[in-house]
């Protein structure tokens, strides 16, 4: 028979003492109100210990098959899951097709398009040079049906029409990248009629010449349709009055050269105007609206759409959310009978548009440029820290020292090209982002009490004034070139880097509300100025707050560095504000990635 050693069921001195302490204390003292004092160890022996996530995981899965494995803490852009990515070889791949392509005469145009392109759009240019949506778009658009798969068994009910995605950078030249096809479409279209027609001519000729010929009226259509209301061939959609004008304004210079009847209606327009467009005799070839407008002529008006082979959604990441995408559907299924061709267009695509595209147009060719969900190297984004002296937390007043500071600065390359030639002082303009609609009244109305000439613009103000105040933001005005410098090129006051303008603390303290700040205009916005408006006039853009989400970056910053223009961005950081956030988007610009 084994035997244990002498010590080995004694019980450990601590706890002996314990024992012994309990054995003193009364049997009631347990359940008093100081039963619980004089203790050296704390019993926790039936409670029990809380279950890690790992072992919760474990308990629920098994040991062999975890779900959700533990990963490190998110990163500083876990907003960042809201786009939808897009892989580093499909973006070298799409690099490699399109190098070759160096001109619009590499594009199976038609000869009066390819020069209403050059001459009317970019006639400022002295060499047009396609931008990568339009080496993708344009070519793969111009094939008419070669988007459409064939339909396998059971798939019987999906669209027969092209589908297509156009995702590029902002600034790069999407509309170019689809009108062109689309009035392409337009002009050949005419032609097949006119052909068709003479054609019909002449058979009713020959057929009058036989008495005994008679000819069958026309059937299957409204004879009194075109009458009453217009028919357009292409639809372009955009979400706000805004985008009309901006869109229409190109729609209609290439109309005065390649000669096609184009309208604009917007809410903003008086009843008179919309009804003399919408039953103008002459008709109409591509018309320009927004989604709920074209939507409540519809109801009242059905054979609007009776016609229309090409349908444009233009900021398609708008118009397919939970606001605008029952409205926009309904137009696409009313048009789908005579419909040749759909053309979704975004600067971003979020994960929210990648899932409602898999499910309604799971067919669609998607045409993604390498530097989409990237903010252009050539534009800076600097950071202020308003917790710092002499801010001490106040945002306004940040941002007005910095305004002072760019207003001040007279850094040549800002200049266009006729600014750095006559030596004139170009005037500045500044676009500064809020994040509340309030804030952007009482930012506003700061600014001017610091001598500075602000403006805000909201959904509040009226469609006429928000009209007149975007145009000095969104048309460049240079003074003339003298004719020695008109064989100058723009291409030699470019360039990736550029003294950054620091921000002078106390510029606005130190100026007296008397002194105003001369040659500068300044746009205080929340995010309705950051879709698809072509800033060209700014270079400036000021985050007052920091953005909610990467794709609120992509849009504000983009409307910097448009159509291969340089620029610099401002953004105000506090102590409630993601300064990590702030860091790795300033890094990924650096190194020009992706923002995903």
């Amino acid at each position: 028979m084994a035997v244990l050693a002498p010590g080995l069921l004694r019980a450990p001195p601590q706890a002996l003492a314990d024992d012994a302490l309990a054995r003193c204390r009364p049997a009631d003292a347990q359940n008093s109100p100081f039963g619980a004092m004089n203790q050296t160890r704390a019993n926790l022996r039936d409670r029990q210990r809380p279950r890690s996530r790992a072992e919760l995981n474990r308990a629920a899965y098994g040991p062999d098959k975890q779900h959700k494995e533990e990963k490190p803490l998110f990163k500083a852009l876990k907003m960042q899951t809201a786009l939808a990515p897009v892989s580093y070889g499909r973006r070298t791949a799409i690099k490699a097709k399109i190098a070759d392509i160096s001109s619009f005469d590499h594009f199976a145009l038609l000869p009066a398009v390819r020069d209403a392109i050059c001459s009317t759009v970019f006639a400022d240019l002295d060499y047009v040079r396609p931008t990568p949506i339009q080496r993708l778009a344009i070519p793969a658009i111009l094939r008419t049906g070669s988007a459409t798969p064939a339909p396998e068994e059971g798939d019987e009910g999906m669209p027969q029409f092209d589908q297509f995605l156009l995702a590029a950078e902002t600034g790069s030249g999407k509309t170019i990248a689809y009108l062109a096809p689309v009035v392409d479409a337009i002009k050949r279209g005419e032609e097949k009629e006119k052909a068709a027609k003479q054609e019909e001519e002449q058979e009713q000729e020959e057929a009058t010449e036989d008495v005994f010929e008679l000819v069958p009226p026309a059937v299957g259509e409204d004879p009194d349709g075109p009458k009453n209301v217009v028919r357009p061939r292409a639809l372009i959609l955009v979400p706000t009055s805004e985008l009309v004008e901006q869109i229409g304004r190109i729609v209609k210079q290439l109309a005065h050269t390649v000669k096609y009847r184009a309208a604009l209606l917007a809410s903003s327009y008086t009843p008179r105007k919309i009804r003399n467009t919408l039953f103008n005799p002459a008709g109409l070839d591509i018309l320009v609206t927004t989604p709920h407008l074209v939507a409540s002529i519809a109801d009242a008006n059905p054979y609007i759409l009776s016609r229309v082979s090409h349908v444009v959604v233009d900021e398609a990441d708008s118009l397919f959310d939970k606001s605008f995408s029952p409205v926009t559907n309904a137009i696409i299924d009313r048009t789908a009978p005579t419909l040749q061709q759909l053309i979704l267009c975004s600067a971003t695509i979020p994960r929210s548009l990648d899932t409602r595209l898999r499910e309604r147009f799971p067919q669609i060719r998607r045409l993604v440029t390498p530097n989409l969900h990237a903010i252009p190297r050539r534009v800076q984004l600097g950071v202020v820290d308003i917790d710092k002296e002499p801010y001490r937390g106040r945002r306004a007043l940040a941002c007005a020292d910095a305004i002072w500071s760019l207003g001040k600065s007279g850094n040549p390359y800002d200049s266009d090209v006729g600014y750095q030639v006559t030596g004139l002082r170009e005037p500045k303009a500044i676009i500064v982002f809020v994040n509340e609609r309030d804030t952007a009244d009482e930012l506003a109305q700061f600014l001017v009490s610091r001598g500075i000439d602000a403006l805000s613009l909201t959904r509040d103000t009226p469609d006429k004034r928000q009209a007149h105040i975007l145009e000095d933001f969104t048309v460049g005005k240079p003074p003339p070139v003298p004719e020695d410098y008109k064989l100058l090129k723009r291409s030699k006051f470019d360039g990736d880097s550029v003294p950054f303008v620091n921000v002078q603390p106390g510029a606005a303290s130190n100026n007296s509300n008397s002194k105003r700040l001369a040659d500068t205009r300044v746009l205080v916005v929340t995010d309705l100025a950051s879709r698809g408006i072509d800033t060209v006039a700014v270079k400036t853009v000021i985050l007052y707050d920091v953005p909610h989400s990467t794709i609120d970056f992509i849009h504000r910053l983009g409307r910097l560095g448009r159509m291969g223009r340089r620029g610099r961005g401002i953004v105000l950081v506090g102590k409630k504000d993601r300064k990590d956030v702030v860091r790795e988007v300033r890094d990924a610009m650096f190194r020009g990635q992706a923002l995903i």
